[in-house]
């Protein structure tokens, strides 16, 4: 935690409201997000008991699993949810712009817009990691088949949990992450994660402090949990016996209309649970659209338009599932993009938003100084020809001390580079610098208007780079060394279909550990990154 979080951690206890500690959003918000709160059942790994799912405020869609520890049930609860989620996601496929060529200097191709899925908290994205193992493995023929989307499902909803990792990624949101990025509670940030109570905080209700607007929201008989687990207490009092009852209504003894009724009944106790939350996120998404968005989001999102292009080709392609481990390589360069990612976007924040910013001016790793003089039209002859080497001197009262020779870059010119000639620290809190600017104004001798800062110009400098960074050499998976695990063995289709098979015969949710792991064939040489 920062300084200046700290802080607006303090204020927001001593004020009783949450405190704003970004001017801008860092995140994209689509014009209809795909919002999903799953329910899992108590006791049971990854059963789902039901679902409100819809890009509709006024139009969820409720999902029921009346029997969760009935596998049939769950694959047919599994079936329906894809008969939603999937052409959602895939009808973002029909329309595509002109991408900038990649390095290699080929064409590309990608969406213009791509589907944003929306869940509550932390605990909500692990569902949908969890469920999309459960579900790609699937097979929809032979024994133990299943609906042909669910398999589709399953790698849809494991691509937007593994692309949620990326830092700066909007495909997968989560709204608690999301809402705390932008605001600072009184309270930790465990209790961020509790969806009601954040929003209490960030909105308290008229005549009530954030503290107390809290304490009510943790109450579950007012504001149900958020998801994926239930409250222990609606568990034993109501859901229970509505369970019972549907198992009793199912009996070749009973009825048509007792199975009804009892099915009807568990919907509405289900309903209770998820509608007051489908209206919370539906509050924060609207709170979120309120902030202006930061200069960079179109730039992550572009990248986020990318990946999605670029997954469903391959879908279509090969049609393969996600190794449900990683190989040495493919895990070394899975971390190294991530490592890169979280660089880019901490930079990123920076640039975009003054308050973020603040805090690299405590640390002395940036300053705000305003521009005395400027020599715009300096020329540097002491190399082999001549070059354009405008000077500007600043003064600030930042605590930070440049060096000579140091560089130092403006997020309102990142193209352009400064490097510190000559410092002057006075007795007071001001310092004087002289800058020598380079790149970003051109290739004549004579800089492009507005390429240098005029006088009187109020500038951030700081020493954070958003630059490209290649990504690292590795070895090919053949090369792998012993030390971690060696070349993988030779690859075929029989054993991934044998994997789905062994775990439908078990009567497995989820792939057994002893089961066959990084044996997936690749049938292009990306294959091994795209896990």
């Amino acid at each position: 935690m920062s300084t200046l979080v700290a802080l607006a951690r303090a204020l927001a206890f001593v004020q009783g409201v949450a405190q704003p500690i970004t001017m801008v959003r860092h995140i994209h918000c689509a014009e209809r997000p795909m919002v999903f709160i799953p329910l899992a059942l108590a006791g049971e790994a990854n059963a789902p008991l039901a679902a409100m799912v819809g890009d509709d405020p006024d139009r969820p869609r409720l999902l029921v699993v009346p029997q969760p520890r009935n596998r049939d049930l769950r694959f047919a609860f599994a079936a329906e949810l894809a008969s939603i989620l999937v052409p959602h996601f895939e009808r973002f496929q029909t329309v595509t712009e002109v991408a900038a060529p990649d390095r290699t200097g080929q064409a590309r191709w990608r969406s213009t817009d791509a589907p944003q899925v929306v869940v509550a908290n932390p605990a909500a994205a692990g569902f949908v990691r969890l469920f999309g193992r459960s579900t790609r493995f699937r097979r929809a023929d032979g024994p133990y088949a299943v609906d042909a989307r669910v398999p589709v499902l399953g790698q849809w909803l494991t691509f937007f949990a593994e692309r949620a990792e990326y830092p700066g990624s909007s495909l997968l949101v989560t709204l608690t992450d999301a809402l705390a990025m932008h605001w600072a509670t009184g309270q930790s940030a465990l209790e961020d994660t509790h969806l009601p109570a954040l929003l209490a905080w960030i909105e308290p209700p008229e005549g009530r402090d954030g503290a107390t607007a809290a304490m009510l929201a943790e109450d579950p008989g007012i504001w149900p949990p958020a998801g994926p687990a239930t409250d222990p207490d609606f568990d034993n009092r109501v859901l229970a016996p509505a369970i019972e009852a549907y198992a009793a209504a199912t009996t070749p003894d009973a009825g048509t209309l007792a199975e009804c009724q009892a099915s009807g009944a568990l919907r509405d106790a289900v309903a209770s649970q998820l509608e007051p939350t489908w209206r919370l996120m539906w509050r924060a998404i609207a709170l979120l659209r309120a902030l202006p968005p930061g200069v960079r989001v179109a730039d992550r999102w572009a990248a986020d338009r990318d990946a999605y292009t670029e997954f469903a080709a391959r879908l279509e392609g090969s049609g393969l599932p996600q190794p449900r481990r990683d190989g040495a390589v493919a895990a070394a360069r899975r971390l190294h993009r991530l490592e890169r990612a979280l660089a880019a976007f901490t930079v990123q924040r920076a640039y975009d938003d003054p308050l973020i910013m603040a805090e690299y001016r405590l640390t002395g790793e940036a300053f705000v100084a305003t521009v005395l003089e400027a020599d715009r039209l300096r020329i540097d002859t002491s190399g082999r020809r001549r070059t354009l080497r405008p000077r500007v001197t600043v003064t600030t009262t930042d605590p930070a001390k440049p060096e000579v020779g140091s560089t130092w870059i403006s997020p309102a010119r990142p193209a352009q580079r400064a490097r510190a000639v000559e410092v002057v620290v006075a007795r007071g809190a001001e310092t004087t610098v002289v800058l020598e600017l380079s790149g970003g104004m051109g290739r004549a001798l004579t800089p492009l208007p507005g390429s240098v800062p005029d006088a009187g110009e109020r500038l951030c400098y700081t020493s954070l780079a958003d630059q490209y960074v290649p990504p690292g050499d590795f070895p090919a998976p053949e090369e792998t060394p012993w030390t971690h695990g060696g070349p993988p063995a030779p690859a075929s289709l029989d054993a991934v279909e044998g994997q789905a098979a062994v775990a439908s015969r078990r009567g497995d949710d989820l792939p057994r550990d002893d089961l066959p792991r990084d044996d997936l064939p690749r049938d292009d040489p990306a294959g091994e990154e795209w896990s």
